[in-house]
């Protein structure tokens, strides 16, 4: 038996049982739908020309919504949700919603390709911005980091969404209903949808996820998404068996307790950026540059470790931290050190059937100096060159007690510098020492050249990082001496 996917297009329920279950929102939206609005730019979640709300139960008796990119998203992804358009937007009586009029008041379409993915973008920050005033600057840009316009109208649609808020957001009267009607879809187990010779799994507990892998030990693995998409828009993989993690309520926790941190897989870069921000203010920067919000909606933790790009973002940081990793498969959970999971390009410790469950990163310590950098050729929504995350641990005497040194971009794997932290251990907080650890990176990694960046200019920005991280952390002001390889 297969189940039906059920969910709301708008206000409207559909029921869908014979699409392929790699079929994307956008393809299903542009196609049957017939839903033309939301338009197609990249097919990789970069340009968000395709953004859409998705709306769903929030588990305390009402809703939360989140932008995705729908070119990557599968559509048996939408179950039990509802998901909005352009289109669905304006009032029952044909008014157009404030983003729609402010973007026209303030001439914000040029060629029009991106203006519904950005007026998406924009509605969802005006449903869900708390407070009385307006948002700043700072704000609308970050909610627009993940939409991209080629005509670069960025200037009147900033305005359009300074604009909208001079009507203020009011509960649509069609969804005084939408928490029950959206319960209504809600089941009682997972999803098991089988059409045109394939399977799409979406288990909702541990035991039931446990089960999909003992009887499907060749399925791929959905997270997010973010990644596992492209495989399909792009490299057009036949892909036979899926089992979705984003349904199961186990790996979508965040606990701290008195000594950790611990992060269940299936959170999203959206929930883990306050929990990780509130303890490691260093951050910031670098997780508001860690892809845009439709990304970070849908993309996981445990997704981009596991993916184990050595251009990732995530994996310096947890290694830094010296995180633990959960792994878990039919055969239950085992923990090890996340610098032990990565063992070769695209290669990691889990054993066949296993999957990522979770992360356990120690609270931070008042002895710990820290930093994280992102070096990248665009601010927003773009790929590390490097990234650099630094952590240093001071002894009572003044010196440096343990060195975690975590770089992506300069191996064939997410890697700490050992040479460069035993370069550092036992000696002072100086320049001096600083200077030789990064001359012993060149012993820690023979970097490539490629689009984002040549092996010279990432061993000179490499060891460079680190001087920056000095002069942060000890306020020995400006550098005097650049560090340069090749």
């Amino acid at each position: 038996m297969s189940d039906p996917i059920r969910f709301l297009l708008g206000r409207t329920p559909v029921e869908i049982a014979d699409a392929d279950p790699t079929t994307t929102v956008l393809e299903w939206l542009r196609g049957p739908a017939r839903r033309c609005g939301t338009k197609e730019g990249c097919a990789e979640g970069d340009c968000g020309a395709c953004t859409v709300v998705l709306v769903e139960p929030d588990g305390a008796g009402g809703t939360s919504a989140r932008t995705v990119n729908s070119c990557i998203q599968f559509l048996p992804t939408l179950d039990g949700k509802q998901v909005l358009t352009v289109e669905d937007l304006k009032a029952e009586d044909g008014t157009p919603h404030p983003v729609q009029r402010a973007m026209i008041e303030t001439h914000a379409a040029q060629c029009g390709f991106c203006t519904p993915g950005f007026v998406m973008s924009l509605y969802h920050l005006h449903r869900t911005h708390k407070g009385q005033t307006p948002p700043g600057r700072e704000t609308l840009d970050r909610a627009l980091g993940g939409n991209l316009c080629r005509c670069t109208g960025y200037r009147p649609i900033l305005d359009a969404g300074a604009k909208m808020f001079e009507t203020p957001a009011q509960p649509d009267p069609r969804d005084a209903d939408l928490p029950a009607r959206l319960a209504s879809l809600a089941r009682g187990k997972g999803l098991a949808y089988r059409a045109r010779d394939k399977v799409f799994l979406a288990p909702r507990t541990r035991a039931e996820l446990a089960a999909a892998l003992a009887a499907h030990p060749g399925a791929r693995i959905l997270s997010g998404g973010t990644d596992l998409g492209l495989e399909v828009t792009k490299a057009h993989k036949n892909i036979p068996a899926l089992i979705h993690l984003g349904e199961v309520a186990e790996l979508k926790r965040i606990v701290r307790t008195a000594t950790h941190l611990e992060l269940g897989a299936g959170v999203t870069w959206t929930r883990a950026f306050p929990a990780l921000t509130e303890l490691w203010p260093q951050l910031d920067e670098l997780l508001a540059r860690f892809a845009g919000p439709p990304i970070r909606n849908a993309g996981t933790l445990g997704g981009n470790v596991a993916n184990a790009s050595p251009i990732g973002d995530s994996p310096p940081v947890f290694l830094a931290l010296d995180a633990d990793i959960e792994l878990f498969g039919p055969n239950g959970s085992r923990t090890l050190k996340l610098a032990d999971f990565f063992l070769a390009y695209r290669k990691t410790a889990l054993a066949p059937g296993e999957i990522v469950a979770g992360l356990r990163v120690p609270l931070p310590r008042p002895e710990t100096k820290f930093a994280a950098y992102k070096v990248s050729k665009r601010f927003d929504d773009d790929i590390s060159a490097v990234c650099g995350v630094f952590a240093i641990d001071m002894a009572a005497n003044g010196t440096i007690a343990g060195a975690r040194l975590a770089y992506g971009g300069m191996a064939a794997i997410p890697k700490r510098a050992a040479r460069a932290e035993a370069a550092l251990v036992g000696a002072p907080w100086t320049r001096e020492a600083v200077l030789r650890a990064g001359e012993a990176l060149a012993g820690d990694f023979a970097p490539l050249s490629d689009m984002r960046a040549s092996a010279a200019y990432r061993a000179k920005v490499a060891a460079n990082l680190l001087i920056r991280f000095h002069h942060e952390t000890a306020g020995t002001g400006v550098a005097t001496r650049v560090i340069a390889y090749g």
